[in-house]
């Protein structure tokens, strides 16, 4: 089955009490490419993201999947989707493969092309070891794989991802990253991610779309968004938490520095002329008596794409999503 692509034109929800989750919100997701949704919590994610799904309508606005309106055909588009949530859907009293069965016959699969399907999925998701075991005794990566072979089981044209890897160890995440590709690749699909790790969306997405407040404040492919974003980063790694309002009042001083940040006992900041500010960051910390573990410099990274634009800084995210 061909892939299919996305169209979010003007999107605007709001909920009671006057709580503005999209405020015009556009863009396209080319067929067959990976597209990611960035992001703060309250940003609008989850919103768009029910919104694509058929599990909540807009206000105003329109969407479409391969052509079809999710609001006047919610039938049609859930049989062109797949979707992983958050929260893992699997069955934990049931093994990998009566899941993954399950929810063939929940699309009307049977008989030898749901077997044929359910073997293919294990061998693709890399469940060949544990497809025959309980569920419940699966470790976060392997329940993970299988939430999304389940949700591929019927081929659909477009899989949904809501922060696929959230919680999981680095290198399983990294697994589960190879495995996404891998599959977007054999099946053809068009995937749309959203995530708080934006070493996810850097490598895995085509292009990416940043939110904040419920409005696009950027869209373009990752390395785009990282060339627009000119000069360089300095980061300031230091010692001990408690010197770090004042390594930042210093960096924040300075005519050559803009867009300080403080990212746990890290203060990063951007600059024109990295060779030129490196000094004089050096020597406004010393003025402030802050001794610094290192200070690195690097081009634009997608981090610091996403500082520059979104209102709340990433480790106030990863905070939030903590919590």
């Amino acid at each position: 089955m061909p892939s299919a692509t996305i169209e979010v034109r003007d999107l605007a929800k709001t909920y009671p009490g006057d709580v503005r989750a999209l405020a015009g919100v556009s863009f396209a997701v080319p067929a067959g490419s990976v597209f990611s949704i960035l992001g703060p919590n309250g940003a609008g994610k989850s919103t768009a993201m029910k919104i694509l799904t058929t599990l909540a309508r807009p206000d105003t606005g329109s969407a479409h999947i391969g052509g079809i309106d999710v609001v006047r055909d919610p039938q049609q588009v859930r049989r062109m989707i797949g979707c992983v949530a958050q929260r893992s859907g699997v069955d934990s009293s049931a093994t990998g493969r009566e899941n993954l069965t399950l929810q063939g016959r929940l699309h009307g699969m049977s008989g030898r092309k749901l077997a044929r399907r359910v073997d293919e999925l294990v061998e693709q998701v890399d469940l060949t070891a544990a497809a025959s075991r309980v569920a419940g005794n699966y470790s976060g990566g392997t329940k993970r794989k299988l939430d999304i072979a389940m949700s591929l089981i019927h081929r659909p044209q477009v899989l949904f991802l809501d922060e696929p890897t959230t919680g999981l160890d680095p290198e399983i995440r990294a697994e589960i990253w190879q495995q996404i590709a891998a599959l977007a690749a054999i099946e053809r699909l068009t995937v749309l991610l959203t995530t708080h790790h934006l070493e996810e969306a850097d490598r895995l997405a085509d292009r990416v779309v940043i939110l904040d407040h419920g409005r696009v404040v950027a869209k373009g492919s990752p390395s785009q968004l990282k060339d627009d974003l000119k000069g360089d980063a300095v980061q300031v790694d230091l010692i001990e938490p408690r010197a770090v309002p004042a390594a930042h009042r210093a960096l924040a001083g300075l005519e050559a520095i803009r867009e300080v940040t403080i990212e746990g006992c890290a203060v990063r900041a951007r600059v024109d002329d990295a060779a030129a500010a490196v000094p004089l960051v050096l020597a406004a910390l010393a003025a402030d008596g802050v001794n610094a573990v290192s200070v690195t410099v690097a081009r634009p990274s997608l981090h610091d794409v996403y500082l520059h634009y979104a209102s709340r800084s990433l480790s106030e995210l990863e905070e939030e999503t903590t919590r």
